[in-house]
């Protein structure tokens, strides 16, 4: 009896606990993030609090991405909602406008801090077919008019732009969820030391090859190319799902040897066929780059892969 009467305190302890520990989570606030690297960032503020849902998931490109019925029930729902802006998530701007009306919306091309760099275009550089463009005159969700179209939106390449965007997140959350302000603050102290040594030790990891030229399919690398002084000294425009003809394949041959790169990187949506047949009769070596974490499985986790990712590809090809 008496081991019965102590059980029942013990029991009403571990009930009332369970109720609050649903309670908590009950109360995370619902957040929506638009692509994996960012999504990271922020599902690594809110570890302990809640999970944010993914909008461009899987494989998917953001500069192609086809919007789902599940996408606008998440932003319906949303009370924050975190994106680049309209210079990467073209695909979003009406949705935003349209069902996002009870959400704080928080454009992270403009977080104080962030380095913005214009895209290079002519010489070397040939022009952008990223699928993004938007139409002329629409302005983005909050109605300002900014400079989205003249800077290269993959911003997140450098950890001081990360760093940047994680003290955006984290004042965002704190003020749309302040009973979790001390989790959110604890984790962004956590994750800027995680990021501060993330860059040492990309840098470390470039050092031997960062004097080696090399060519990309898509001029997205600026951003690490500046932070670690890596040598891109060209890219090419190549259709994912066209073989081109004998005619640019000349001409692609002809860059790649004027250029003396001693590799050219793909990305994951390139069929290793389509690099073979570009690169056939150079002396290049291909290598995949992926500066949107389509190969990587989603979570706090996945932008320290994609740094880490791009960094041993680099080393591996140029060495």
């Amino acid at each position: 009896m008496n081991a019965a009467k102590a059980f029942l305190p013990l029991a009403a302890s571990l009930l009332l606990s369970g109720l609050f520990v649903g309670t908590a989570a009950a109360d995370a606030p619902k957040v929506v993030v638009s692509i994996k690297p960012i999504h990271s960032l922020v599902a690594a503020i809110m570890q302990g609090v809640g999970t944010p849902d993914l909008i461009v998931d899987g494989a998917a490109s953001p500069h192609t991405y086809a919007f789902k019925p599940s996408n606008a029930r998440s932003l319906q729902q949303a009370q924050l909602v975190f994106w680049v802006g309209p210079g990467m998530e073209a695909f979003l701007q009406k949705p935003l406008t349209a069902l996002g009306g009870n959400a704080t919306v928080v454009e992270l091309d403009d977080a104080p801090g962030i380095t913005k760099l214009k895209f290079r275009e002519g010489g070397a550089f040939e022009p952008h077919d990223d699928g993004d463009e938007h139409e002329a005159g629409d302005d983005h969700a909050d109605g300002h008019d900014h400079d989205h179209g003249e800077f290269d939106t993959h911003l997140w390449l450098d950890p001081h732009n990360a760093k940047a965007m994680v003290a955006e997140i984290t004042t965002s959350l704190v003020a749309a969820d302040p009973a979790n302000a001390l989790t959110y603050e604890a984790n962004q102290k956590a994750l800027n030391d995680k990021l501060d040594a993330l860059d040492s030790e990309i840098a470390s990891t470039i050092a031997p090859v960062k004097d080696k030229p090399f060519i990309v399919f898509h001029d997205a690398y600026q951003y690490f190319e500046r932070r670690y002084g890596v040598r891109v000294s060209g890219s090419i425009t190549v259709s994912p799902e066209t073989i081109p003809g004998a005619q640019r394949v000349a001409e692609i041959h002809s860059k790649v040897a004027d250029l003396g790169a001693t590799c050219v990187f793909a990305e994951p949506q390139f069929e290793p066929n389509l690099v073979n047949v570009v690169l056939e009769g150079t002396s290049a070596k291909s290598g995949v780059l992926d500066p949107e974490a389509a190969t990587l499985p989603q979570g706090p986790d996945l932008y320290f892969d994609l740094m880490r990712g791009i960094a041993s590809s680099l080393k591996a090809c140029l060495s």
